[in-house]
């Protein structure tokens, strides 16, 4: 870029002060003791932004966080049960899901039911009841308990 190159300059406050050519911009900058930002180079002129350059890495970093923190959650940890698993086995599963409810992620809890499994229902709804109540961490219901062809499914979010 030439510095007889026009750009779209936007002062600090957001204000916009029109097209001005690169080296005015410049100049502008180097006055107010301020950087030179490149916002957008996609349209024409670039658009450019005086302000602290440190700042605007900062924000942008903040607003990358905040964007890869909902993302995750929006992804589901998948915590299977079985049917004959031991009281034990469920204190260390639900100490996992306390894990991830604290991280922010959404949990899917599946217990499959096989063969003669599939007849005592009742028991497997107690297993997961008793799952639940081992879980510490407050949660909300996405999906309630619901039977599926091949056993029980529910969501839970924090």
């Amino acid at each position: 870029m030439n510095t007889n190159d026009e750009i779209r300059l936007i002062d600090e406050a957001g204000k916009q002060l029109g097209i001005v050519p690169l080296a005015e911009a410049k100049k502008i900058a180097q006055d107010h003791n301020l950087d030179l930002v490149l916002i957008t180079a996609k349209v024409k002129p670039p658009i450019y932004k005086l302000g602290d350059l440190e700042k605007f890495r900062y924000a942008q970093e903040k607003k990358y966080k905040k964007q890869k923190l909902r993302e995750r959650q929006r992804v589901a940890k998948i915590i299977r049960l079985g049917f004959n698993e031991g009281i034990h086995d469920l204190q260390i599963k639900a100490k996992k899901a306390q894990e991830f409810l604290e991280s922010g992620y959404s949990i899917t809890i599946e217990m499959r039911l096989r063969g003669r499994e599939k007849a005592h229902e009742d028991i497997a709804q107690q297993k997961i009841t008793d799952f639940l109540t081992a879980i510490l961490t407050p949660y909300t219901l996405i999906q309630p308990l619901t039977k599926t062809p091949s056993g029980f499914t529910m969501s839970l979010k924090k």
